[in-house]
């Protein structure tokens, strides 16, 4: 999608600190973190919002699930426990309308966020 901030960080027309990339997913850390790790785990193909998931889009939700717990591992804040977090349209306090898994952790994190 031409005017998608995360196809454009995808398509490397805007630089990012890449975490992770393979054929199907990309995470980098989020420029304005929530906390010591903030990393958001992004599908290379455009997914406007939750509401645009199809049956067919089950694999890629699952795949970015398990990369985010990936990353939590590798971080060494999956013991002391994460947040993982999807943000669905404008009162969900989504931004960037292409689906995006924040990885938040490295803190205590309270209940509920804001």
């Amino acid at each position: 999608m031409a005017d998608c901030l995360f196809c454009k960080i995808i398509a490397r027309q805007i630089p990012a600190s890449i975490v992770y990339e393979d054929d199907r997913l990309l995470a980098f850390n989020d420029i304005n973190p929530q906390g010591p790790t903030h990393v958001l785990i992004v599908p290379k193909r455009h997914i406007a919002s939750l509401n645009d998931v199809a049956a067919g889009d089950d694999h890629i939700v699952g795949e970015m699930v398990r990369r985010a717990a990936a990353i939590a591992k590798e971080r060494g804040i999956s013991a002391s426990g994460f947040r993982v977090v999807f943000n669905t349209n404008r009162d969900g306090g989504q931004t960037v309308f292409h689906i995006h898994l924040h990885l938040i952790g490295g803190r205590s994190l309270s209940w509920p966020p804001g």
